[in-house]
């Protein structure tokens, strides 16, 4: 595929990227006649999961490899590791999530401000991702012919290199599966928001370790085991998209099997009627003509 063509894919991927999760957020505040403001709510929930999120990311990580606290080898370090990154995403995302739903948005308690909540959520990440693509783009573009010699230091220079021919060597489709995996997350991160919910509609709590589990399983399969075992393969992405797809299909059915109607909104006040006047009996004189108008005629 010539460069011009490939550019327009990949700019295509970055701004399908942002533009999905908005479109839905649209659809969705007209639909059920909710506020934006749902919508914002989730991106922050993201958001502030991944403040705490990543540090103790960073923080697990510098135990193993400093030899703090031992890992396992062998068969078993991969799945150790995939286990513990989904475990560690579904505590703090889902964890964040529960937070919000308690403390911030306590109005959020039916099932067409749960989906707006998790666009929200799932739209703040896929917004994000994209603007690094965009960013990427405009990077690995304004690289095209310039002397890497002078930009990057000499051991790292090879790397460098493969890694700007193999962006602008990819399959054209292929250039679009960011955008594709965001379509396909945003619904996860949805069904994520609707099992949450549970947990206050039904008070029953085990409805968030639901969804930890849920979010982990998810994360600790394909982000986590999948990834490594099939890394570097030519099939590798689409079959990971297909397992995210499967992932998808159950989210859906999750959001379907838990909709429920929506709240009849308050019925507004009306004044209670006042009490009927009194009768007042009229006195009435009689005369020939008030004779003549009780006559019963035949």
């Amino acid at each position: 595929m010539s460069t011009p063509a490939l550019t327009v894919l990949h700019a295509l991927n970055g701004l399908l990227m942002v533009a999905m999760p908005l479109a839905l957020a649209l659809f969705l505040a007209r639909r059920f006649g909710l506020s934006w403001r749902l919508f914002w709510i989730g991106a922050a929930t993201f958001v502030l999961s991944q403040a705490l999120h990543i540090p103790a990311n960073l923080g697990l990580n510098w135990l193993f490899t400093s030899g703090g606290v031992p890992a396992p080898g062998g068969a078993w370090r991969i799945p150790f590791f995939a286990a513990l990154a989904g475990l560690s995403a579904g505590l703090f995302e889902e964890g964040a999530r529960y937070a919000v739903y308690r403390w911030w948005a306590r109005d959020a308690r039916s099932w067409s401000r749960a989906l707006l909540l998790g666009c929200g959520h799932g739209g703040a990440e896929s917004i994000l991702l994209g603007l690094l693509a965009l960013y990427s783009l405009f990077s690995l573009a304004s690289l095209r012919g310039a002397d890497l010699g002078s930009l990057v230091p000499a051991e790292q220079l090879a790397a460098a290199q493969a890694q700007i021919d193999a962006y602008w060597s990819m399959p054209g489709f292929q250039a679009l599966l960011g955008a594709v995996e965001r379509a396909l997350s945003i619904p996860v991160q949805i069904g994520l928001s609707v099992l949450v919910l549970q947990t206050f509609t039904r008070r029953q709590i085990r409805w968030l370790f639901l969804a930890i589990a849920w979010h982990a399983a998810i994360d600790a399969v394909i982000a986590g085991y999948l990834a490594q075992v099939w890394q570097g393969r030519a099939w590798a992405p689409y079959a990971l998209e297909g397992a995210v797809a499967v992932a998808t299909a159950i989210s859906l059915a999750i959001i379907w099997l838990l909709r429920t109607p929506e709240p009849r909104p308050a019925p507004v006040p009306t004044a209670a009627p006042g009490p009927l006047p009194a009768f007042q009996p009229r006195e009435v004189t009689e005369t020939a003509e008030t004779l003549e108008e009780t006559r019963y005629h035949d």
